[in-house]
């Protein structure tokens, strides 16, 4: 961190330039074009997130990796922010404190992530391939007769939250609910707060559930933790892990799909193409992660970071969209198509993403079955008339319509028996969270 001139007070400084939106149609079409813009006003700059919020958000790399492994200067916990935003604001239901690994320090952040890695552990990377190249098939099959199809709405949405509800033993008749919570709360939209309030609703009611009867599923070895979580600590992990697990293993389903049928190599479709989903998706990891701007810090004290003034209790955000494109390698650069993990799309730290090699797996899996199965896939309009979802943390397509050679409408019989959603739990059976 670099120190304070001496002989002045960093929050008496001169204040920053004009703020840029990071949220309306505006940043959803050129989120790139607003973060050259920032970068012009240092390796932190003033945005507004919702309307009377703002933020302070670092788009330099290097800020970003300070910010993000800074544990003295700065704390997780959103408490005196979040008193001076509005109740009703659109991005709480992100940024709002709750008892979660998300938003603690120290010792309590650490029971709360033992309990979640420990639970996280427990899925077995062969049966969570197989589980997700059932859902895969399953969703496949519900369009690949017509010919076209939306690949966010009928496929990248839909399969993360499938696979996630049936590792967690969510009942078949709550999964759209949960699909609508997650999407819903990182929206940042008017009803932000009533999607993740439904989401809460559906996760209390499992958690009753399991406590009172457990079962083989995720739920029930989260709550048999020695970490001791009571109902609510447990809802709340539960939710931030279905959070944080679906929206950016959908966003990057979607964006690796988008970057490879728009490749120019495919010349809009998947036939003669010469990149993999490997490369895309470490491609969009580096230009356009999923999950764009989060990684809430707020200073325990006044301060100067990479000197520009901050506030206690100040909402510090990093850019993680910006900070990799700013030291993206060239695009001859082998390390880039060789699965470079130095970009921050999942974070750095002890925050970093607990959920990596899951939702590396899952995306994986998922687009190597759709692009295998419906192997002409080419988008059904011109990348450019595309509409990217609203909102200032994600980064995705709000529909991606193509268009493909239509399969067998009869497909063989569905051995798991069930239309809307799996029976078959990608985790180790028997055992215990420690076993």
């Amino acid at each position: 961190m670099t120190p304070p001139v001496p002989g002045t007070s960093p929050v008496a400084a001169a204040p920053l330039q004009g703020r840029l939106a990071l949220y309306g149609p505006d940043f959803a079409a050129d989120p790139h074009g607003h973060y050259r813009r920032l970068r012009e006003q240092g390796p932190v700059a003033r945005v507004s997130i919702a309307p009377d919020v703002d933020a302070m958000l670092v788009t330099d790399y290097h800020a970003a990796v300070d910010l993000l492994r800074d544990t003295d200067t700065f704390t997780k916990d959103p408490r005196a922010w979040q008193e001076g935003v509005p109740a009703d604001s659109p991005v709480l239901p992100v940024l709002g404190h709750r008892p979660t690994a998300l938003f603690t320090d120290g010792a309590v952040h650490a029971r709360y992530r033992d309990a979640i890695n420990d639970t996280l552990a427990l899925i077995e990377p062969h049966l969570l391939r197989a589980e997700v190249a059932r859902v895969a098939q399953r969703l496949i099959t519900g369009f690949s007769a017509i010919g076209t199809g939306d690949l966010i709405a009928q496929y990248a949405r839909r399969l993360p939250m499938h696979v996630f509800t049936a590792s967690f033993g969510v009942a078949p008749e709550d999964i759209e609910r949960v699909v609508r919570g997650t999407a819903g709360m990182m929206d940042s939209a008017a009803d932000s707060a009533a999607a993740y309030d439904d989401l809460v609703g559906v996760v209390t009611g499992l958690v009753t559930r399991r406590r009172a009867a457990p079962g083989r599923d995720l739920t029930s070895y989260l709550l048999a933790h020695p970490a001791g979580l009571d109902d609510n600590e447990a809802v709340r992990q539960i939710t931030l892990i279905m959070s944080s697990g679906h929206e950016p293993t959908a966003n990057l389903i979607g964006n690796a799909l988008l970057r490879m049928l728009g490749d120019t190599g495919y010349g809009g479709s998947l036939h003669g193409g010469a990149t993999t989903a490997q490369e895309a998706v470490n491609d969009v990891l580096w230009r356009d992660p999923p999950i764009a701007n989060l990684g809430a810090h707020f200073p325990r004290h006044d301060t100067e970071f990479h000197g520009v003034p901050l506030r206690a209790g100040q909402l510090v955000l990093v850019s993680f969209a910006a900070a990799n494109t700013q030291s993206l390698p060239s695009a001859s650069d082998p390390a880039v198509r060789s699965g470079d993990s130095a970009h921050l799309a999942w974070s750095t730290g002890p925050h970093r993403c607990p959920a990596k090699q899951p939702a590396l797996l899952m995306a994986m899996t998922a687009i190597e079955q759709i692009t295998s199965q419906l192997c002409d896939l080419e988008l059904a309009v011109e990348p450019a008339e595309l509409i990217w979802r609203p909102g200032p943390f994600h980064r995705a397509p709000a529909h991606l319509p193509v268009r493909f050679t239509p399969l067998d409408p009869h497909p063989g019989p569905d051995v798991s028996g069930r239309s809307d959603a799996v029976d078959h739990v990608p985790a180790r059976v028997g055992g215990t969270p420690n076993g």
